[in-house]
């Protein structure tokens, strides 16, 4: 039998991998590429367009339809916009504490209990968040908090991963003895935890707060149930009420080009998040290292 060259057994496995990244470049990047088109459409555009569903239309009205959104029930898009950004960044300040003060105690130190409570954590992982929407409705109705933004912003408070994350990051790269060194200097506990070991939880920190605002900006399922309002509605509940309405009403009420951009939109102040917290990651890797 002929041996195959060495040369082309190692050009193989490469190809394979520059190969599944370019597929999964493709998967991502087309629907972003998609709304991003439809943004620039009219509804005519969007249906009936020369050009298809991934190129332009004849008309670029990316900018008419940001006027309209504008206008559009009195901007209440915008409004939207806001409630966003407050359910996410509060929310996602508020879990990221939670979850950093939780995991770095399951790490550090030792009480009763501790490995039955951090298995309850691990259980609340298992179950999906859909399921808790319910249950979550009847208790905030019991303290008449339903249709107010305590609804949205409690319950995203609690997030387990965040809690899972932090755990296993301080127990692997937070040493125990940095901490033993600084209480032997004197340094009291909130001093060690905020001058000594939160500089090196930097990166899990970013990471867990990043993951925390993307999933309430996308929450959609426990607002749709615990809010009335629409001035309360974050971007994902209003944009759908639009999509239902265009759906199901008469063709002078269709706003699909509204939905569109406005979904485009909104997903740009994720995008801007992402690309301004990514340096966090790097930047507390290395820092306060022990010396040999």
């Amino acid at each position: 039998m002929a041996q195959v060259p060495a040369h082309k057994i190692k050009k193989q496995p490469r190809a394979f991998t520059v190969g599944v990244l370019v597929v999964a470049c493709i998967y991502f990047i087309v629907p972003v590429w998609w709304l991003f088109v439809a943004a620039t459409k009219t509804n005519s555009g969007l249906f009936f367009g020369a050009h298809g569903s991934l190129w332009f239309d004849k008309k670029f009205a990316l900018w008419d339809n940001i006027v309209a959104l504008t206008n559009y029930q009195g901007g209440i898009y915008w409004r939207w916009i806001l409630n966003s950004f407050f359910y996410a960044f509060v929310g996602g300040f508020l879990a990221t504490a939670v979850a950093v003060f939780a995991g770095y105690g399951f790490a550090k130190y030792r009480f009763r209990g501790k490995n039955l409570f951090f298995n309850i954590v691990l259980g609340a992982l298992m179950i999906p968040s859909t399921a808790l929407v319910i249950p979550t409705f009847l208790l905030m109705s019991k303290f008449e908090l339903t249709d107010t933004i305590w609804a949205v912003l409690l319950p995203s408070m609690l997030n387990p991963m965040g809690v899972y994350l932090m755990r296993i990051y301080c127990h692997e790269s937070l040493p125990d003895e940095m901490i033993e060194a600084a209480r032997v200097d004197g340094a009291n506990e909130m001093y060690t935890f905020f001058k000594v070991s939160l500089p090196i939880m930097r990166p899990a920190v970013t990471t867990v707060f990043l993951l925390s605002v993307v999933a309430a900006w996308n929450n959609y399922f426990l607002p749709q149930v615990v809010l009335t309002s629409q001035k309360l509605f974050p971007i994902t509940v209003g944009l759908t009420n639009w999509q239902v309405k265009s759906q199901a009403g008469a063709a002078s009420e269709q706003v699909w080009n509204l939905v569109t951009s406005g979904a485009f939109l909104s997903i740009v102040p994720m995008i801007l998040a992402f690309l301004f917290l990514q340096r966090y990651w790097i930047g507390g890797l290395t820092a306060g290292s022990v010396k040999a």
